[in-house]
């Protein structure tokens, strides 16, 4: 299978030098959940060749309503091995790396962040999403970050901002109290996000859920396939405009 046939309908659209440049590109994405894989998803489908996945959670049965990785066979997996094999069989000329690892500040410079074009946010530790931001935006690194995806309906009210300007989302509020407390990242970067906040309406549900560990959170709101796999595409289409713009 060749490789230009692969691409031949995206190179139709962008032209064989942009298909190149997406070709070089290497990207990294923190978190492969319900934005984060369908993020992954659209990055190997449109062309790039570089990426590598961070995330150290298993598949469980209640990702099932919005995650990529998760089917009634991979429970129990690690999420980043599962989706390598799936993107690897989409595109088998790409180069994939998996690390089932968690991003903190502890952890960080593991991650060799300065060797990337471009760092992609899906976090939704507000510690470890802080960290990276500011991290990230030491490098020359173009940064792209998704915020909250819970508690929406509305896929017409998904929008793409400054974080700076991001209103109307509780994480975006969260995250600048916090970096205005303390360090503050040194170049402007877009973010997904929506002003759309509903409430939990099935509060019981959670009582026999089992996602491995991620319900262990101050709160968890209830999320759907929707909105969580467009504000995925939405960041791929971010990085995928980006690198046909600079060519």
């Amino acid at each position: 299978m060749e490789y230009s046939e692969l691409f031949a309908r995206t190179e139709l659209l962008i032209g064989r030098e942009a298909m190149r440049a997406l070709a070089a590109k290497r990207v990294i994405l923190f978190g492969v959940g319900g934005v984060g894989s369908w993020c992954a998803e659209g990055l190997i489908r449109s062309g790039i060749m570089h990426l590598t996945l961070v995330d150290s959670d298993r598949v469980a049965v209640a990702n099932s309503n919005r995650q990529l990785p998760a089917t009634t066979r991979t429970i129990g997996e690690l999420k980043v091995e599962v989706l390598k094999k799936r993107l690897t069989e989409i595109n088998p000329h790409a180069e994939i790396i998996a690390i089932p690892e968690i991003y903190s500040e502890a952890s960080s410079a593991s991650f060799h962040l300065e060797q990337y074009d471009y760092i992609i946010d899906a976090i939704d530790s507000l510690s470890h999403k802080a960290h990276l931001l500011n991290s990230a935006s030491h490098t020359g690194a173009t940064v792209f970050s998704s915020m909250g995806a819970a508690l929406k309906m509305d896929p017409q009210q998904i929008r793409v901002d400054d974080f700076w300007k991001v209103r109307g989302c509780k994480l975006a509020a969260a995250l600048r109290q916090r970096m205005r407390r303390g360090e503050r990242p040194h170049r402007p970067f877009l973010c997904v996000y929506s002003e759309e906040l509903l409430e939990n309406r099935g509060e019981e549900a959670l009582e026999n859920a089992d996602e491995h560990g991620s319900f262990h959170k101050a709160r968890t709101n209830g999320t759907i396939v929707h909105v969580t796999a467009i504000f995925g595409f939405t960041l791929s289409g971010l990085v995928i405009q980006d690198i046909v713009k600079k060519v």
